[in-house]
């Protein structure tokens, strides 16, 4: 029987490999230069943590287990309360303000479909203990510059921002009673994927005032800040304002925009929200986040300010192969030195694969013909093995001379096997 992988999730074969570390890599990368320290937690939790989070209903979402001693688990489906519980436990002790990233392999156990599946990697970037705008806009500046760095610009990405305090601000002044405001977050976070009369439909059904529904779409339909700024007054917008003052003198300011519509469902959000999308619209979010400031509380901590980000690789990677940057971006595998050598005795092949072990143990890569081939075969294997360098070894070996070659310009020159290693340079 021909055993196949579980459905949503993926095999990584060598070449799919590279793809995975160059985009972790790249995270990793940038979340160092802009201040963050990686941590990791445990790859499965207590079910409980995820249902403080996000309610009973969490279950069906995930991959819960019970262990031998009757503990329900669950395989992390998200970074997020890890955090916190991480945080709380030494929330006296540790350094503020905290600026942690971490790329953890999480596990959904939900019906598999573009750019979504069971199984992913996802960066987050937090800062914890900063209650300003400015660490919203530098977790939004640090999400921009991995995509920058990944060759993505603000013709291929949009960052799109609004506020949940504001949202929740002038849902007050139109009239939405407090009962009705979760529910009335996650409708408008599922509105661009309903149709308009679904949508119109459900919004009156929770609020069955015609006028209070009609002034929500109104709303819902301001196209910049100053529109909502000119309705509502400056004191609900001036959050938004602020974040967009400093992405702009961050030097980002053409990669956002301001969205009402952008709500983010989960109840745990307090501030400044957004969400990354292509800007042909084609894909779900590439990535999104905001602030939190109730969380840690949730968990058992003290109320302290927290905003931050999460970005899974699924997406990113449809949008980069869409726009062949890891055609252009991605490295070719390729080796410091292939060792050759001409079959002239049984000793010569002792010689090339010592040699080879040598250059390796002097910090280089290198490989060699695990068969005897003529030369020719072997400099073309060198060739597909994009080695930098060919070392031949034959006749001249006995004088303690080889030949090098260079795979690029073709040009070879005999030189000493000690002035050879002498003159070895690694990175």
């Amino acid at each position: 029987m021909k055993i196949q992988p579980v459905k949503g999730t993926r095999d990584f074969y060598p070449d799919q490999m590279a793809v995975r570390n160059w985009i972790i890599d790249g995270w990793k990368k940038v979340s160092l230069r802009n201040g963050f320290e990686e941590y990791d937690g445990p790859i499965f939790e207590y079910l409980k943590m995820f249902q403080i989070k996000s309610g009973d209903e969490i279950a069906e979402q995930l991959f819960s287990l019970t262990d031998r001693g009757g503990r329900e688990l669950a395989l992390r489906p998200e970074m997020t309360p890890t955090l916190a519980r991480m945080v709380n436990q030494r929330i006296n002790s540790l350094p503020k303000p905290i600026k942690w990233f971490s790329v953890p392999r999480l596990f959904r156990a939900e019906r598999p479909q573009k750019g979504r599946l069971r199984e992913f990697f996802q960066w987050n970037i937090d800062i914890i203990g900063e209650d300003s705008v400015l660490a919203d806009a530098e977790v939004i500046f640090t999400t921009v510059d991995y995509l920058r760095e990944a060759g993505l610009t603000s013709d291929d990405i949009v960052v799109k921002v609004s506020s949940r305090k504001m949202l929740k601000a002038i849902m007050t002044v139109i009239g939405v009673p407090d009962e009705s405001l979760m529910p009335l977050y996650s409708l408008l976070d599922k509105r661009n994927r309903l149709p308009v009369d679904t949508f119109e439909k459900m919004l009156s059904d929770l609020l069955p005032q015609s006028k209070i529904a009609n002034e929500v779409k109104e709303f819902m339909g301001c196209e910049n800040i100053k529109q909502v700024e000119n309705r509502y007054g400056r004191q609900e917008t001036s959050e938004i304002i602020e974040l967009m003052r400093l992405l702009y003198g961050m030097g980002v300011g053409d990669y956002y925009i301001f969205d009402p519509g952008i709500v983010r469902g989960l109840a745990y959000y307090t501030g400044i929200v957004f969400e990354i999308y292509d800007k042909a619209d084609e894909l779900r979010a590439i990535g999104g986040g905001g602030r939190y400031d109730n969380l840690l509380k949730d968990f058992g901590g003290p109320l302290i300010p927290a905003t931050g980000m999460g970005m899974g690789d699924c997406v990113l990677e449809i949008l980069l192969r869409d726009k062949v940057l890891l055609e252009k971006k991605l490295p070719k595998p390729s080796l410091d030195f292939f060792v050759a050598y001409v079959d002239i005795d049984e000793q010569i092949e002792e010689d090339a694969i010592r040699l080879a072990m040598k250059l390796r143990s002097n910090g280089f890569s290198a490989n060699f013909s695990y068969k005897s081939a003529k030369l020719g075969k072997q400099l073309k294997q060198a060739s597909e093995s994009n080695a930098v360098k060919c070392i031949i070894i034959g006749e001249e070996f006995k004088d303690n001379k080889l030949v090098v070659k260079d795979m690029v310009s073709g040009e070879q020159n005999t030189v000493n096997v000690d002035k050879f290693f002498s003159g070895l340079t690694s990175d």
